[in-house]
Order: structure tokens, then C-alpha cells, then sequence
């Protein structure tokens, strides 16, 4: 389960991924509202855990925006004002949740687990199924008509990352730093050998994909 975490507090930022990647969580860090608007826009997220108070972009302008364009990743809001005005303002904007500073670890573990069982998230990311493909993502294991099919780890996270972006286009950059990191010699080529793989071993007509699709000069997209 990946996370995008929005708190220019650098102490905090840093305590709260510690605890999140602790829970089993890859955990991404902005700083920033308009940071926190490129990461969401350039990598699929199973939440947002958004500060209100930010420099420039607020959470709330964040939350709006997000929402304007589409994108309905869950969102937890974090703020330290209790007034009520404000909680209902958030989730007017998009927001799902929130939690008021200060709070503790165990809590905001908590309240991201409902969030993203009341989501679907947690299901989707332990088992998906589509065609005649099974995949455990708590194994790491895939079959395909019952037979296990063996992938490679960066087969795997393409894979992943493909399901979490269920019907989006996905451009060949986001795959690159979604299954091989930022530092990286990874070029649109090894990813496209990559996919071809990937389609042979779900079963995918590499002729005519089902699953995987080319959408020309933009990418690939999931339509599992």
C-alpha cells in the first residue's frame, strides 16, 4: 500500500513515515501543497494524508483541486484547529476523514485502515482477480486458469501498480519510478520488453491486449 503524506513540519513528516513504513506502508513525502498536487498527479496512491495548514497551497485548496481533476484517491486530512467550521469544510471539499492534532501513531494507523476498508483498498490490494488471472499480493503469487505462473519482482510491481491505477493511463516514467525508484538507468524500452513479458504471462493477446493496452504517445493503461 503506497502513501502520500503532506506535512511541511520536518520532524513530524519524518515520524510519521517511520511509523507508517513500520505498518507495512511505502510511504512518499511532500512538503508542500504544490509538491503534494505533482507526486499525486505523477504516482497512483491508496491515500492522502493531508495537512491543512501548508506554505503557499493550503490542504483545503489541495483537497479542491485533486478533486476538480478527477482524482478520488482517499484523502485524511490533518489539523490542528478543532472547530468544527473547518472539519466540515474539508470534507465538503473531498476530504473522507480527519484527525486532529496532536494525535498518535496508533490512531492515524487506524483511521487509514478504515478509510481504506471503506475504500475498497485493502481488499484490491490483498487479492484481484479479472479474466482468468488471480492475484495474491499477500503471497506474491499469480495464477492464471489455476495454474501459479511465476513474475519477476519488477513484473510484480508493474503489475501492482497497474491494478491500483485501475483505468488510468499511466506513462512510461510513472512505471519507471514505480518499479525501479527515482535513480535509475530504466529507459521506455526496458519497460515495453517489460510489458511484453507481463502480457505473455497473464494470458494478454500482445496483438490485441484485453488487459494491458497501449494508449499511443501517452502510455499504458489497466482495464482489468
Amino acid at each position: 500500500m503506497r502513501l502520500l503524506v503532506v506535512e511541511d513540519e520536518k520532524r513530524l513528516a519524518a515520524a510519521l513515515r517511520r511509523g507508517l513504513e513500520l505498518a507495512g506502508f511505502a510511504v512518499d513525502i511532500a512538503m508542500d501543497g504544490k509538491q503534494a498536487l505533482w507526486l499525486a498527479g505523477e504516482h497512483p496512491y491508496d491515500a492522502i494524508v493531508l495537512d491543512i495548514m501548508l506554505p503557499g497551497v493550503n490542504g483545503f485548496q489541495v483537497c479542491a483541486e485533486l478533486r476538480e481533476k478527477g482524482n478520488w484517491t482517499p484523502i485524511l486530512m490533518l489539523t490542528a484547529k478543532a472547530r468544527e467550521a473547518e472539519k466540515v469544510m474539508g470534507l465538503e471539499l473531498g476530504a473522507d476523514d480527519y484527525v486532529t492534532k496532536p494525535f498518535g501513531t496508533r490512531e492515524l494507523r487506524a483511521r487509514i485502515k478504515a478509510l481504506l476498508r471503506r475504500s475498497g483498498g485493502e481488499a484490491e490490494a490483498e487479492c484481484c482477480r479479472f479474466g482468468e488471472v488471480e492475484v495474491d499480493f499477500a503471497r506474491g503469487e499469480l495464477r492464471l486458469r489455476g495454474r501459479p505462473v511465476e513474475l519477476t519482482p519488477i513484473e510484480f510491481k508493474l503489475l501492482d501498480c497497474f491494478i491500483r491505477a485501475r483505468g488510468r493511463v499511466l506513462s512510461r516514467d510513472q512505471l519507471i519510478t514505480a518499479a525501479w525508484g527515482h535513480d535509475t538507468f530504466a529507459s521506455a524500452r526496458i519497460v515495453d520488453n517489460h510489458i511484453a513479458n507481463l502480457r505473455r504471462k497473464i494470458g494478454d493477446d500482445p496483438a490485441e491486449p484485453c488487459y494491458l493496452r497501449n494508449v499511443r504517445g501517452l502510455g499504458y493503461r489497466f482495464d482489468g
